[in-house]
C-alpha cells in the first residue's frame, strides 16, 4: 500500500494555482491509496458503495459490520465469477445485484425518494474490449437496473433508454419487474421528510445539510482474458426534481472501461462529475498522456474536481490489475479482491 500523498499546498488548475483549505488538505493525507495486485496475477476486482460523510463512530459497530458484510459478499460473488473463468461483464453485474438487493446502499431496493415521493434509478455499464456500452435512467418498476442497462448494452442498438421507455424494454427483456412500492424503506422515506422540512425551513437540524452521502453503487473488474468492464447503479439525489439525471447513467462520467487503459465506476455530486467527464478523463490521461492508473485518478479526483468544489471518489482497476480509489470525502464504503482471493473492505478516510 502506497503512503500519504505528496504535501503541496498549491494544486494546478487551468494555468492557474489554488491554495488548498485545510480540510482539503487533510484529504490530501488520508484515504487516497492504491493496491496493486502481486507479479502475475492477472484479474481482480474493486467495488463501491458510496462516498460522503461517512465518519468512525457515526454508526453503530452493529450497521457498520452489516456495510461491511454486504460489500464483502459482493465482491466474493465477484471473485467466484472471476476465478472460475467468467468474465468481467458478469462479475460487475453479480456483485452490483448482490448491492441493489440490499436496503443499506442508494441503488435498487435502497433508492431515496423524489420531490414527488417516487423512486427513480439509473444504472450504466461498459466492457473495454469493444467499447460497448448500456446505460438507463429514471427506471421505476425494474428491480435490478444494472441487468437492464446490460440488456440495452447487448440487445438493442442503443445506448441509453430512459423512463416508461426503458421500464417497457425491460419488461420485454423478460426481466423481474415490481411494484413501485419495492423500493419503499422507512429510512429513505423519513429522509425525504427531513429534505423537505429543511426546504421549508421547519427543520432543526437544517445544519445537517451539510452532511450528505451519496450512497451509489459501482464495481470494475479484470478477468482472465484481460478484459475490463464497469459499472454503476443509483437511486440519484433525495429530494431531486424534474427528473434529474446524474453521472451514473451517463458513460465518460460515472462510468467508463477500457482494455488499453482501465475500468473506472464514480460515486459523488453527479453534475460535478459530468462537467469533469471524470471517468473518461482518467482513461485519457493514461492514453494519451502515458500516466499511470494512480496519477491520473489522482490528478482528476484530487486536483481537478476538488478545485471545482466537486465531491466523491471513484474505484477503478488497469489492465494490468492495479486498482486505485481516490474520494475527497470523509469516507467511501470501498473494497478489492485479488486473484488470490484475499478480500479488504475499508469504509473509513483512515481506516
Amino acid at each position: 500500500m502506497e503512503g500519504i500523498i505528496g504535501s503541496e499546498k498549491m494544486i494546478k488548475n487551468r494555468g492557474r494555482l489554488f491554495a488548498l483549505p485545510l480540510t482539503a488538505l487533510l484529504f490530501l493525507f488520508c484515504g487516497f491509496r492504491e493496491q496493486t495486485l502481486q507479479a502475475g496475477e492477472n484479474f481482480g476486482m474493486v467495488l463501491h458503495g458510496g462516498a460522503g460523510a461517512i465518519r468512525k463512530g457515526s454508526m453503530t459497530g452493529e450497521l457498520e459490520s452489516r456495510y461491511r458484510a454486504k460489500l464483502t459478499q459482493a465482491l466474493q460473488n465477484g471473485y467466484d465469477i472471476l476465478k472460475k473463468g467468467g468474465s468481467s461483464l458478469d462479475a460487475v453485474t453479480g456483485a452490483l445485484v448482490i448491492l441493489e438487493d440490499s436496503p443499506l446502499f442508494n441503488a435498487g431496493k435502497g433508492a431515496v425518494f423524489t420531490n414527488t415521493g417516487s423512486n427513480e434509478l439509473d444504472a450504466s455499464i461498459m466492457e473495454g474490449r469493444t467499447l460497448q456500452a448500456g446505460a438507463v435512467a429514471g427506471v421505476k418498476t425494474v428491480k435490478n437496473p444494472i441487468l437492464l442497462a446490460r440488456k440495452v448494452m447487448e440487445s438493442s442498438p442503443h445506448v441509453l433508454l430512459s423512463g416508461d421507455g426503458a421500464d417497457s424494454f425491460a419488461r420485454d427483456q423478460g426481466l423481474e419487474i415490481v411494484d413501485p412500492g419495492y423500493f419503499y424503506t422507512e429510512k429513505r422515506w423519513k429522509d425525504l421528510q427531513k429534505a423537505r422540512a429543511r426546504e421549508t425551513g421547519n427543520d432543526s437540524e437544517a445544519p445537517l445539510e451539510k452532511e450528505k452521502k451519496h450512497g451509489t453503487v459501482g464495481a470494475a473488474a479484470l478477468d482472465r482474458k484481460g478484459n475490463l468492464a464497469a459499472g454503476t447503479s443509483t437511486g440519484g439525489m433525495t429530494n431531486k426534481r424534474f427528473g434529474r439525471i446524474g453521472d451514473s447513467p451517463l458513460i465518460g462520467a460515472g462510468t467508463y472501461a477500457d482494455n488499453d487503459t482501465c475500468a473506472i465506476s464514480a460515486t459523488g455530486h453527479g453534475e460535478y462529475f459530468i462537467r469533469a467527464v471524470v471517468a473518461h478523463d482518467i482513461s485519457a490521461l493514461m492514453q494519451y498522456k502515458g500516466l499511470s492508473l494512480q496519477e491520473a485518478a489522482r490528478k482528476v479526483i484530487l486536483d481537478k474536481l476538488t478545485a471545482m468544489g466537486g465531491t466523491g471518489g471513484i474505484v477503478a482497476i488497469d489492465k494490468d490489475g492495479n486498482v486505485a480509489m481516490p474520494f475527497n470525502t470523509e469516507g467511501m464504503y470501498r473494497g478489492w479482491v485479488d486473484r488470490k482471493g484475499k478480500i479488504t473492505v475499508k469504509i473509513y478516510r483512515k481506516d
